[in-house]
């Protein structure tokens, strides 16, 4: 397979199905938006981070995949004239959701309550989670406003959602596995 195929030259892209769009269609936009998040989740798994983490991550790099190709995929092109799914794979799902709400549980257990918001920073590898917590927010807002030109898949919006939580969740607990003090927004202090 070669990696140019001199199609997008003249500023187009195919969906899945065929559909030519400009690349800077909202649908493009949604989706690369995940492909820059998946990048900056193996930013973070490169880190010297514990290797359940690791896993935890690389499943989610995954689920990335999958959900870029769903926000590829118009709800009118899913389903084939011979009545089989267009994209035969996984897709996500509840599971997929409820996968991080656990994971986030399992990770606030050892946390302490938060009472303000909090400064970015205190570690690289801490300020990586808050940069890839701020592009699926982005990721999230596109795929919204997608949703309202054309119906996407709903447990896209729920996931990317749950997404950020989780890698907020995640500076936290690699904020204190470091032993890195959080420092907390209070107005008019810190300057």
């Amino acid at each position: 397979m070669k990696i140019y195929t001199k199609t997008g030259d003249n500023g187009t892209t195919a969906l899945f199905g065929g559909t030519r769009v400009k690349k800077y269609n909202l649908r493009i936009e949604s989706y690369g938006t995940v492909d820059e998040l998946n990048s900056y989740i193996g930013l973070i798994k490169d880190q010297e981070i514990s290797d359940n983490i690791k896993k935890t991550l690389l499943k989610i790099q995954n689920e990335l995949f999958t959900l870029g190709a769903m926000l590829a995929t118009p709800l009118e092109k899913e389903i084939l004239k011979n009545g089989k799914e267009r994209l035969d794979i996984p897709k996500i799902n509840e599971k997929s959701i409820l996968f991080l709400e656990k994971d986030i549980d399992f990770m606030e257990q050892d946390l302490s309550q938060m009472t303000h918001f909090i400064l970015p920073g205190g570690h690289q590898s801490v300020s990586f989670c808050h940069i890839a917590r701020c592009v699926c927010r982005r990721a999230e807002r596109l795929s919204v406003e997608l949703n309202e030109e054309e119906n996407i898949n709903n447990d896209i919006l729920k996931y990317l959602n749950r997404l950020s939580d989780y890698l907020f969740v995640l500076a936290r607990k690699l904020s204190k596995d470091l032993s890195i003090e959080e420092i907390k927004w209070i107005p008019g202090e810190n300057n």
